[in-house]
């Protein structure tokens, strides 16, 4: 079972502070799922200007942790290696149900669905604790640096 730290997946995404968004993968369901989580803290920079008075996560960055978590796993469970960068191809179906707040844990599942010429497709779900807050389905390609 695959279980990496925010050490190890700086190792295999490009991202940095303060766009790198997970701080924890698991796998769920090896080759299949696999579980990120992030920790929301009033820390971060995008509270200072959304919103101020009502510190919320923006919804797109919830789908590019999730995009994250995929990219991610796809690194590890592919071979792709960290000389490639993951690239959007669409984001269907995003709905944001709750707000993502300051002390939140966000739990990103996110299951690989496909791959056919190169092109990964996942589901994702956000969920803060049990609730549902964000979803969306993801395709990504990777290319070389």
């Amino acid at each position: 079972m695959l279980v990496m730290n925010v050490q190890q997946i700086m190792k295999i995404l490009p991202h940095r502070y303060p766009f790198l968004l997970i701080d924890r993968l698991e796998e769920v369901e090896k080759g299949v799922k696999v579980f990120g989580y992030k920790n929301v803290t009033i820390n971060e920079p995008f509270f200072q200007g959304h919103f101020p008075d009502h510190p919320t996560m923006p919804g797109v960055l919830i789908v590019e942790a999730m995009a994250q978590v995929g990219g991610a796993y796809v690194t590890v469970i592919d071979d792709i290696g960290k000389d490639s960068l993951t690239y959007f191809v669409g984001i269907d179906k995003a709905r944001f149900r709750k707000p993502v707040l300051p002390g939140d844990v966000l739990r990103l599942e996110v299951e690989l669905m496909s791959k056919r010429r190169g092109i990964y497709q996942f589901s994702g779900k956000a969920f803060v604790e049990d609730t549902l807050v964000a979803e969306a389905n993801l395709m990504a390609t990777f290319a070389q640096k």
